[in-house]
């Protein structure tokens, strides 16, 4: 009798062992996934290989030129792209020209969030809209958004307005089209889960699907931005104005216009640098976070 009433016993304290081992395996897990790699060890990793890659293309640059394997007519020397940069800084254009074209590309994509995100929603959970509004959103998505410029400019005429439009036209398929393939990725047990628990309507929304579908679209804003930016560029390219104000794309039209080589490869830099430097400071972090709190990024 005596070894019958200490079996239960002897599961019990064995089951208590097992729950111990898989919460100190949880608060390991947990101790990985904070980890964070130091800041030189960050700039190693992240910073310097861009760099490179910049330094060796601009050494290619002034090879090409200095060897005189190309004509200046096609290819300017670096020094004379510097001496754009310098004029337009010593005039205080440079940073008005730059903002100009950045507040335009941020507010538009702003914009292009507010629509894009609520229509994702429902054109993925509501069947009769994805039917009728899906197709049309994948074929936005494909078509250029120079296309859009000349209804644009008739619609509205030159003013801020026809930029926001083209922004709009160009950004929102791409967010929707990206909330919509994440939400396509979320398990269906997530959902079950969240109706059971009494998650439904605008709160599964809030709290089951926009979270389980974030990496995906994290990924449409980010393809969202980069077509704002693509956007606001042809719209300042082929519609210019002196209402307007001078950015980054009517620089590139005007060193065209004046046959300015070095002016228009200083613009064709700074589109590029600004695009690139609003998807490592804005969303990059985000991704590392979203993807190191899903315990998919042990460091960085």
């Amino acid at each position: 009798m005596a070894s019958t009433d200490t079996t239960p016993k002897v599961a019990a304290k064995g089951k208590a062992d097992d729950l111990a081992g898989l919460e100190a395996g949880l608060d390991a897990l947990d101790a990985i996934e904070t980890h964070r790699t130091p800041v030189r060890e960050v700039l190693v990793q992240k910073v310097l290989p861009p760099l490179l890659a910049v330094g060796l293309v601009l050494l290619v640059w002034q090879i090409l030129v200095a060897a005189e394997i190309t004509d200046e007519t096609k290819l300017p020397a670096l020094s004379a792209v510097w001496d754009s940069l310098a004029d337009m800084w010593n005039k205080g254009t440079l940073l008005e020209v730059i903002w100009t074209s950045v507040s335009r590309g941020l507010l538009g994509f702003l914009l292009a969030l507010a629509i894009g995100t609520p229509l994702g929603l429902i054109v993925a959970r509501v069947k009769f809209v994805r039917a009728a509004i899906g197709p049309i959103l994948q074929g936005l998505q494909s078509l250029p958004s120079v296309a859009w410029v000349p209804p644009a400019v008739l619609w509205f005429g030159l003013n801020d307005a026809m930029m926001y439009t083209v922004i709009l036209l160009g950004a929102v398929p791409s967010i929707a089209n990206g909330l919509v393939s994440g939400i396509d990725q979320v398990p269906p047990l997530f959902l079950r889960a969240g109706r059971t628990l009494g998650a439904t309507g605008l709160r599964g929304a809030r709290h089951i699907v926009m979270p389980a579908a974030l990496p995906g679209y994290l990924a449409g804003l980010k393809q969202g931005w980069a077509f704002s930016w693509r956007s606001l560029m042809a719209a300042e390219i082929i519609a210019s104005s002196p209402d307007l104000g001078l950015g980054l794309g009517q620089l590139l039209e005007n060193g065209r216009n004046n046959i300015d080589l070095p002016g228009v490869f200083l613009a064709i830099l700074l589109i590029l640098v600004v695009g690139i430097a609003i998807d490592l400071l804005i969303f990059s972090p985000v991704e590392r976070w979203v993807l190191r709190s899903r315990g998919l990024l042990v460091k960085s």
